[in-house]
């Protein structure tokens, strides 16, 4: 078994900015300004890959987040923000994107030291997207624009629609991809108009803070970008629940989604929510089977399987079934675990301690069920919250490992017999989750045909997790309400006002 060189990892692979931001104290930024918490209290900030604390920050509270709504309100309703031109939004997304990419590597290291996700993760993919999402919204802020509306009444009118900002908007994010999580929020409100009161995960608040620095260099007017810290019971809840928010935006877990939503309730603020999913990815005989057992590898690998849309639901068709089954295990056999500042770490830790026992106890009442890990174990001589990959053969459709969401590196190998789309269907649709799903196979007749039998918001032919900012996200049923990105993705942020004048 491959175990990792420890010895490369030392303080000299860390930026001497990053080095610089960690030890700043990390505060509030409220209408323009860091801040402490009213409460004066801070929590740590954690390695996962090593469970060393790295960095604190501010522990935000009910307090902060009223101050923070006030000053995203007066942005929206009285400040620059609301009289500034269209262009001029555009203008200050596009810089805010070109500042990220100057500090990209900055922003990388400190993705891996607060995530766990190996740099070249956040290098080659996260980084590079969160700078796209601003760019695309920045397109967007010249060409939001109402209709002219032809209407039956008696007399002479001129009717048309406004396409106007929500307002306030509240967004919190999970902890699995921060930096783009944070961008593909903030930037399609911002180029809607609205203002935004960010609240990051604690579990990974550092990116964010440095984002909220760069959107003031960058020029946004105070009160715009508001980014409070803390956790999910008390900034998380406050901003949920606030009567001066608008709408809440929320990626996460499918239980607290069910918590925005009753907090919600008190004003009837819109609510849009990206959630959990058991994704199932489907290798038909006919395939690319290299490239499926890589991608199939990959759908569940990926940042340890701390992934919404990971594929976890894995049916092979019988015909293939052990050749694909055993190049899967092969690769969960061979991956580089360590620390993601390491050369060659392939696989990171999770992000908590929690989140350990959580994937292990999944493994175990697998096991306990009658399924039987397919692959070597793997094990890692750092301190942190590492669990190897698993691929799990023997499973069947009533285990919990089947059926609930695990959100670590644990698929569940199936057979399937019947090359009916309908009878496949069945199989993909078998979850109260409805996010995504993967389809292996170069019959364009299966393909185009089982993507539109599948309930979910999103199906890759021949690939997986593929993201782009022009492409709609989000889920059915518990996956969540809404759509993120592409033109949807602006849409969220909007209200539409009819006008009519009578003209005689």
């Amino acid at each position: 078994m491959q175990q990792p060189d420890n010895s490369r990892r030392d303080a000299t692979l860390v930026d001497p900015r990053v080095k610089d931001f960690l030890r700043r104290p990390h505060r509030l930024l409220i209408d323009g300004q860091w801040v402490n918490a009213d409460s004066g209290e801070s929590f740590p900030v954690i390695d996962p890959a090593t469970a060393g604390i790295i960095a604190s920050a501010a522990a935000g509270g009910k307090r902060d987040i009223d101050l923070a709504v006030s000053a995203a309100r007066r942005a929206l309703e009285g400040g620059v923000w609301s009289r500034l031109a269209p262009s001029e939004r555009a203008r200050l997304l596009w810089r805010l994107a070109d500042l990220i990419a100057v500090h990209a590597e900055e922003f990388a290291q400190i993705e891996t030291l607060d995530n766990g996700m190996p740099i070249a993760f956040a290098r080659d993919f996260f980084v590079p997207a969160a700078c796209e999402h601003f760019r695309y919204a920045a397109g967007w802020c010249t060409k939001v624009s109402g209709d002219t509306v032809p209407v039956s009444l008696p007399g002479e009118w001129h009717a048309y629609t406004r396409r106007e900002p929500v307002g306030v908007v509240a967004q919190i994010v999970a902890w699995n991809v921060p930096l783009m999580m944070a961008a593909m929020k903030i930037a399609p409100a911002l180029a809607a108009g609205c203002t935004v009161v960010l609240k990051p995960a604690e579990e990974t608040p550092l990116s964010a803070l440095r984002l909220g620095e760069l959107a003031l260099e960058a020029g946004l007017p105070p009160g715009v970008l508001n980014i409070v810290t803390g956790d999910g019971g008390n900034a998380g809840a406050a901003l949920a629940a606030h009567p001066g928010v608008d709408k809440v935006s929320f990626t996460g877990s499918t239980e607290v989604g069910r918590l925005i939503v009753k907090a919600s309730a008190g004003n009837l603020k819109k609510v849009s929510l990206e959630l959990g999913g058991k994704s199932p990815v489907f290798v038909f005989p006919d395939a690319d089977l290299p490239a499926a057992i890589a991608g199939a590898a990959n759908a569940i690998f990926f940042n340890s399987g701390q992934v919404c849309a990971a594929g976890s639901r894995l049916y092979i068709h019988e015909r293939v079934y052990d050749e694909v089954v055993a190049g899967v295990a092969a690769i969960a056999s061979q991956l580089r675990l360590g620390h993601g500042l390491d050369a060659g770490t392939e696989m990171g830790p999770l992000v908590s301690a929690s989140q350990v026992e959580r994937v292990k106890g999944y493994i175990l009442a697998g096991i306990l069920a009658g399924a039987r890990v397919l692959n070597e174990e793997r094990r890692t001589e750092l301190g942190g919250y590492f669990v190897g990959p698993t691929v799990l053969g023997s499973t069947t459709p009533d285990m919990t490992v089947v059926r609930e969401e695990i959100f670590g590196p644990v698929v569940c190998a199936m057979r399937f017999s019947d090359e009916e789309v309908d009878a496949i269907a069945v199989q993909a649709n078998d979850t109260c989750y409805g996010l995504a799903a993967g389809i292996w196979t170069k019959d364009l007749n299966i393909a185009h045909r089982l993507a539109s039998r599948i309930r979910g918001g999103t199906v890759w032919v021949n690939s997986h997790s593929v993201l782009d900012p022009a492409l709609p996200w989000g889920g059915l049923k518990l996956s969540g309400w809404g759509r993120e990105m592409g033109r949807e993705g602006i849409d969220a942020y909007l209200e539409t006002k009819s006008v009519a004048i009578h003209l005689g």
